[in-house]
């Protein structure tokens, strides 16, 4: 097969698509022939050399991907030869092909097709399993993410909106925040010229953010704790900004509030299992009924990951970024 290789790490062009050694369906896996994978800023820090697949899993790059069962391994059940499927998965998926474990599938949702569907499977389980499962975003609470016009902000703010939350963002201009209203965000901020603490505060009569989904990790923490309602929750899920940062711990106490941080890869396979599971029960639904959708900002052939990474590096894109084979 062919597949997205990484012989050292470096800049896009360091993606090169060249042949590589087909994967087997283990037991408990399937095999997946990909029509789809997404670009993920993991996918940019992996190029980079900054963070390496968990053992065992596939070299390639590539957390989610689309595409049809061509094998089954031994201890599977549900699942045929033919199937289309999209995965959340550990790596692998800039390639043709990739094996899977049968937990971590999930079934083309109706009303999205086969490409588009590969859009959804780690945003979708990154989100679900932060702002639902962790945070217990509630109706009727203000939700803030910050990169509102990311993948995954365009998700959060749908999927928020969808079981009642107030939604507040954070993107960079006009264009980008009008992009977020669309998709149903409330409280809109451009991080470039306003202060979240501040318009968060205002738009909330001084309460604040019940939830915080967050990807600058260091440089946004001291500000979202400030941002934060009594009883709120602040759920740490990239470090753009930084891994260090003094905290005080007595703002932390007086507002009874928590701080997690959680990714989504090394977690192990039962984890994940449940993850999906939870995303097929609850967000699945709301595909089919079209009440929430993946956001594409363009496609590109898998020989273009470098193009792609470029775009993502330099956030001039709104919503997900597909590689096709």
């Amino acid at each position: 097969m062919h597949a997205i290789t990484i012989e050292q790490p470096g800049g896009p062009e360091s993606l090169v698509w060249a042949e590589a050694p087909d994967p087997v369906a283990g037991d408990g896996e399937v095999l997946v022939e990909v029509a789809a994978s997404a670009v993920n800023r993991a996918d940019v820090l992996q190029r980079q050399g900054f963070y390496n697949p968990p053992p065992g899993a596939s070299p390639h790059p590539g957390l989610e991907c689309s595409g049809r069962i061509s094998a089954i391994g031994a201890g599977v059940s549900g699942w045929s030869v033919g199937d289309e499927v999209c995965a959340l998965l550990s790596g692998g998926g800039y390639a043709q092909r990739v094996a899977v474990p049968a937990g971590q599938l999930l079934p083309v949702p109706a009303g999205v097709d086969l490409v588009t569907a590969a859009a959804l499977p780690e945003v979708v389980s990154t989100v679900w399993s932060n702002v639902f499962m962790v945070a217990g975003l509630r109706p009727g609470e203000t939700l803030l993410v910050h990169g509102g016009s990311s993948g995954i902000g365009t998700m959060a703010i749908q999927l928020a909106k969808a079981v009642g939350a107030r939604v507040a963002v954070t993107a960079g201009g006009k264009e980008k925040l009008a992009r977020c209203a669309e998709l149903g965000a409330d409280i809109l901020i451009d991080y470039r010229e306003q202060d979240f603490v501040e318009e968060v505060r205002a738009a909330t009569d001084g309460a604040g953010a019940d939830v915080i989904l967050d990807i600058m990790g260091a440089k946004y923490l001291t500000r979202n704790v400030d941002a934060l309602a009594v009883n709120g929750r602040l759920a740490i899920i990239g470090l753009q900004g930084g891994v260090k940062a003094e905290l005080n711990l007595a703002a932390l106490l007086a507002k009874r509030a928590a701080i997690t941080a959680t990714t989504l890869r090394a977690r192990p396979l039962e984890e994940k299992a449940a993850i999906v599971a939870a995303v097929r029960e609850h967000v699945w639904p709301l595909l089919a009924t079209g009440r929430i959708h993946p956001v594409v900002h363009a496609t590109y052939p898998m020989s273009e990951a470098p193009e792609a990474h470029r775009v993502m590096e330099a956030s001039t894109h709104v919503g997900k970024l597909l590689l096709t084979t």
